[in-house]
């Protein structure tokens, strides 16, 4: 008897295209500033609900678009591995995407614009800039592969996410609680700055061979696999001694370097992406990676606070 295949419905399809795995992740520079914040006994739910708000729409909105960009743009073809893109397979149009980023984005702007109302009240200064801020998050979530001339596509999506998963997320959330600026917290900000970017370096690792013939030239691509390796090793070493130089100035008992308990995941991360050429065998470390540096600041977090 033939077996015919059933499509998803249309509201899977829509909750697998916004890529929840990805959220731990993204969730991550915004839990470590409201940490140090209750450390240093500024911090407030309200900054921290509206901020997570804020991410979620921000990382679905990204998410949405690198599905419409790599299949408009020709990355997400039958080439690639990975889980399946919505456009890419048909079960979202590419007009019923576009909907949705833009509905995401409108969410985007309505929570961080409640967001730094809470924050900073009538300080029109502190308010245009970080508005500013906002519109160049959510422009740089739908650019990374739509658009015209997507950043994503030029190499450039690693400095993106390192800026915006580390120095704005730590430094930008704790500032909105504190008002002030500390030097010492961008050492917080490198780290999950760099783990977030390895993780972008494993998927560009994993689709280098369909990312090259749709012209999308991400570091892998332009450097090679080996190189990108040796690049990979780099960003988990600095998302790690970073934070240390950071904490062994702020902890006082040997049991709060209980965080570095999460390090092993590390190290079984970069000798996976050393060793599994297969880019299937890679796929499952992207979440890997994601959840470890999730785990990581919840860790540093109770370390501080404890």
């Amino acid at each position: 008897m033939n077996q015919t295949h059933t499509p998803p419905s249309k509201a899977k399809a829509w909750l697998s295209a916004f890529r929840l795995r990805t959220l731990p992740l993204a969730f991550s520079s915004i839990f470590l500033g409201s940490f140090v914040a209750a450390y240093q006994g500024v911090f407030h739910w309200q900054i921290l609900l509206l901020a997570s708000l804020t991410t979620l729409c921000l990382q679905v909105l990204s998410n949405l678009a690198n599905d419409y960009g790599d299949s408009i743009h020709g990355a997400d073809s039958a080439d690639r591995t990975g889980p399946q893109r919505a456009v890419q397979a048909g079960l979202i149009s590419a007009q019923e995407m576009k909907k949705g980023m833009i509905a995401f984005a409108a969410l985007s702007f309505i929570f961080g614009l409640l967001l730094i109302l809470v924050a900073f009240g009538a300080n029109l200064k502190l308010l245009l800039i970080f508005l500013g801020m906002g519109v160049a998050a959510i422009i740089a979530a739908i650019t990374y592969t739509a658009g015209v001339r997507p950043y994503g596509y030029m190499g450039l999506g690693d400095l993106s996410v390192f800026i915006f998963f580390g120095v704005v997320g730590v430094m930008g959330v704790f500032f909105l609680y504190a008002q002030q600026w500390q030097n010492e917290l961008l050492l917080l900000a490198i780290g999950v700055g760099a783990l977030s970017t390895g993780v972008l370096n494993v998927n560009n690792i994993r689709d280098i061979d369909s990312d090259r013939k749709a012209g999308k030239i991400s570091i892998p691509v332009r450097i090679g696999r080996s190189k990108a390796v040796v690049y990979h090793w780099v960003l988990l070493a600095v998302g790690v001694l970073a934070p240390v130089w950071y904490m062994k100035a702020n902890i006082n008992h040997v049991w709060q370097w209980a965080f570095l308990l999460v390090v092993p995941l590390f190290f079984k991360n970069g000798i996976a992406v050393s060793r599994y050429q297969d880019a299937k065998a890679l796929d499952p470390y992207l979440k890997q990676l994601a959840i470890s540096t999730f785990l990581f600041v919840i860790l540093i977090g109770v370390c501080l606070l404890s």
